[in-house]
C-alpha cells in the first residue's frame, strides 16, 4: 500500500530517542565489532551514535541533508579533526570507505534499493554495510508516517534489496523484543501517540535489560528493530 507521508520533518522525536541510552547502548553492542578505519554515517541526526563509535573509527564522514540537523553536528564537532560533515544526501564514492552507517534512516529514502547499490559500491573490499530499520510492517503507524517513513521492513524485503549485489557474508537479527509488544499496544489502544511522549521512551528505554534477556532466549527472532550487515 502506498504510504501518504506528512513530507513536513523535522526530526522533531530525535531529542527524545537520543535519551534513550540503554536502547542506544544496546544497539551499539551489536555493531561496535563491525566499524573500522574509514567510516561513513549517512542521516547521523543529533549525532549521538557517533557519540559512541567515534573513537571505532580513523576517519568520519557525517551525511546530513536536514540543515537544522546539518547546522547542530556543525557545532558539536567543529573541532574534531577527523570528522567532515556535509550537508547533503549520501554521493557515490567508489571504493572509499571501510565502514557505511544507517541507523534509522533507510526507511525514510524512497529508492531504498537504489541507496543500497550506491552504498555497497562505495565500500571497500571486505568493508562493512550497517543498517538498522524498523521491523514489521503490521506495526507501520501514525507515527511512523509523521516522522516520514516510507515502510517498515521485514527478512525478505531487507534481504531482496540486496539481490543485485556480490557480498562476501550477510548478517541478519531482529533485536527489542519489548520495544515490538510496546510498539503493537501503542498502534491498537493509544489514539494520540503523542500524549506523553516523552514518558513513554522513558519507560521503553528502562525495559531495555528485558529486552537483552528475551532476545537471547529467542535467538533475536523478532524485536522493534531489524539489523542487517553486509561485508563485501
Amino acid at each position: 500500500m502506498k504510504k501518504k507521508l506528512n513530507n513536513k520533518y523535522t526530526g522533531w522525536e530525535l531529542e527524545h530517542f537520543d535519551n534513550s541510552k540503554n536502547y542506544r547502548n544496546y544497539q551499539y553492542s551489536l555493531i561496535k565489532k563491525h566499524i573500522k578505519k574509514n567510516t561513513a554515517e549517512i542521516g547521523p541526526g543529533n549525532g549521538k551514535n557517533l557519540n559512541l563509535y567515534l573513537k571505532d573509527a580513523t576517519k568520519i564522514k557525517l551525511y546530513e541533508p536536514q540543515k537544522k540537523l546539518f547546522e547542530n553536528l556543525k557545532k558539536k564537532f567543529r573541532k574534531n579533526k577527523k570528522i567532515s560533515i556535509f550537508n547533503q544526501k549520501f554521493k557515490l564514492e567508489k571504493n572509499t570507505f571501510d565502514t557505511i552507517i544507517y541507523l534509522d534512516v533507510l526507511e525514510h529514502i524512497k529508492n531504498d534499493q537504489e541507496e543500497i547499490l550506491k552504498s555497497f559500491k562505495s565500500l571497500k573490499k571486505g568493508g562493512n554495510l550497517i543498517i538498522n530499520v524498523p521491523a514489521f510492517p503490521h506495526l507501520y503507524s501514525k507515527f511512523d508516517n509523521d516522522v516520514g517513513h516510507y515502510r517498515r521492513y521485514n527478512y525478505k524485503m531487507l534481504v531482496n534489496l540486496t539481490k543485485k549485489i556480490k557480498f562476501s557474508s550477510l548478517r541478519t537479527l531482529h533485536f527489542d523484543s519489548i520495544g515490538y509488544f510496546l510498539s503493537l499496544i501503542s498502534k491498537i489502544f493509544s489514539s494520540d501517540y503523542k500524549k506523553n511522549f516523552a514518558l513513554k521512551i522513558k519507560f521503553w528505554d528502562s525495559l531495555i535489560f528485558l529486552s537483552k534477556f528475551i532476545d537471547k532466549i529467542t535467538m533475536n527472532s523478532f524485536g522493534k528493530s531489524l539489523l542487517i550487515i553486509i561485508t563485501k
